[in-house]
């Protein structure tokens, strides 16, 4: 009996794989960050944007037509520049960002609309002043849209918008919109 139960779930595992490998799609991504901070607790300061980097890999997972899920394994930077007493602060926080992204087509294989939740672990902190050190723990949420331009070639834009205070001694967020061009395989 074990043997049948055994072997029926080898082949539904099987059969299943074989179905769902048909729905599945590779590829690496990279871009501008304009990111900027949101929030207060550094009232003497005004936030200014920054420009920095986002770059990684993606599987996305495609469930019906128009609907799959992309979860993402990203370097992205984010932060801000700090002005308003003396010299400019530039805080620029390196992570490892996680993005699981629900993609829904309007457009089937052409044109997305993105949302999800994305966690994010601290990996880096360059400042030209020491200020504070960072939470290592950023939660943020995205959406954007998706535009597979020709062949395995795709653009995209998301804005993520932090829900996790960045430094431990102020209420401020990280606000970062992403421009993406990217190849599937």
């Amino acid at each position: 009996m074990k043997k049948l139960i055994l072997l029926s779930f080898s082949f539904l595992m099987l059969f299943s794989g074989t179905a769902f490998s048909q729905g599945i799609n590779f590829g690496i991504k990279a871009g501008p960050n304009f990111a900027n901070y949101s929030g207060s607790g550094l009232d003497n300061y005004d936030f200014n944007a920054i420009t920095s980097f986002h770059a990684g890999a993606f599987v996305e997972l495609k469930l019906m037509d128009t609907f799959s899920l992309q979860p993402e394994l990203l370097y992205s930077t984010a932060g801000s520049k700090l002005s308003g007493v003396g010299e400019d602060i530039e805080n620029k926080l390196g992570y490892l960002a996680i993005p699981v992204m629900a993609r829904v087509y309007l457009i089937p294989s052409r044109l997305s609309l993105d949302f999800g939740p994305q966690a994010s672990f601290l990996l880096s902190e360059a400042e030209n002043v020491d200020i504070s050190d960072s939470k290592t723990f950023d939660f943020s949420l995205g959406a954007g849209m998706t535009f597979n331009l020709v062949g395995p070639l795709f653009i995209q834009g998301r804005y993520n918008v932090g829900l996790t205070d960045v430094k431990p001694d102020a209420r401020v967020k990280n606000n970062v919109l992403q421009l993406s061009l990217g190849l599937t395989f």
